[in-house]
């Protein structure tokens, strides 16, 4: 969304996944939350990724597991187009699944969990579509713990100054940008100017990518970031 008015529009949604009852029953329950228009659904990842194209959600609440094509390889289809890709929201039954991880290092701007009561799906809806992120730490950090290890290498640290390291960390705290902003007592143009170097660097979709990196790394520990 873009523009003046874009702050008063609703977020139009597309919501894909594989069971009736589940995409049903959120299509009805979210389509009644202030600020949200479902404009469609899909089946699986391959409808997803088709109703996304022609419909231009401006977000996409992605079940991971699906037939044809998961909610990863619909992820990643989907932020790969030109222009202003949707936002994707993924939602999953369990807090462990090793397929949200993988969506996040995809670009997914965060995650959900179904069992969440809807106003909550709903306002991180709003809040991915307005371009921050939904970080749980404590359970992210178990889902990267519960993957295999990448190399150490995964966030190279000499790129990164002192400072962007400190923001990094923050970040993985699930802290906001004027949170960020409050603690390190500086301005918030100078905290958003430190988060895109990170994202640059890193070479991450997202700052929620970013923060799965530094899980990853080890340059942020599970229990100790947040």
């Amino acid at each position: 969304m873009t523009g003046p008015d874009a702050a008063a529009a609703p977020v139009t949604l597309l919501i894909a996944d594989d069971d009736e009852v589940t995409r049903s029953g959120l299509r009805t329950l979210l389509g009644m939350q202030p600020g949200i228009t479902v404009t469609g659904e899909a089946a699986d990842g391959v409808e997803a990724v088709r109703e996304a194209r022609r419909l231009r959600p401006d977000v996409v609440l992605m079940d991971v597991r699906m037939p044809r094509l998961n909610g990863i390889e619909a992820t990643r289809q989907l932020l790969a187009e030109p222009g202003e890709p949707p936002k994707v929201v993924v939602i999953t039954t369990f807090e462990n699944d090793d397929y949200v991880t993988a969506a996040l290092s995809a670009g997914a701007g965060g995650f959900v969990l179904k069992r969440l009561p809807v106003p909550r799906i709903a306002e991180a809806v709003r809040v991915v579509a307005a371009g921050e992120a939904i970080l749980f730490p404590a359970a992210l950090g178990r889902m990267v713990t519960a993957r295999p290890r990448g190399s150490a290498e995964a966030l190279p640290r000499a790129a990164l100054t002192a400072r962007e390291e400190e923001v990094l960390r923050l970040m993985a705290t699930g802290l906001s940008n004027p949170e960020i902003a409050g603690l390190c007592r500086v301005s918030l143009e100078t905290v958003k100017t430190h988060v895109g170097n990170v994202l640059t660097k890193l070479g991450a979709q997202n700052r929620t990518h970013a923060v799965v990196i530094a899980y990853e790394s080890g340059l942020v520990v599970p229990g100790i970031a947040g």
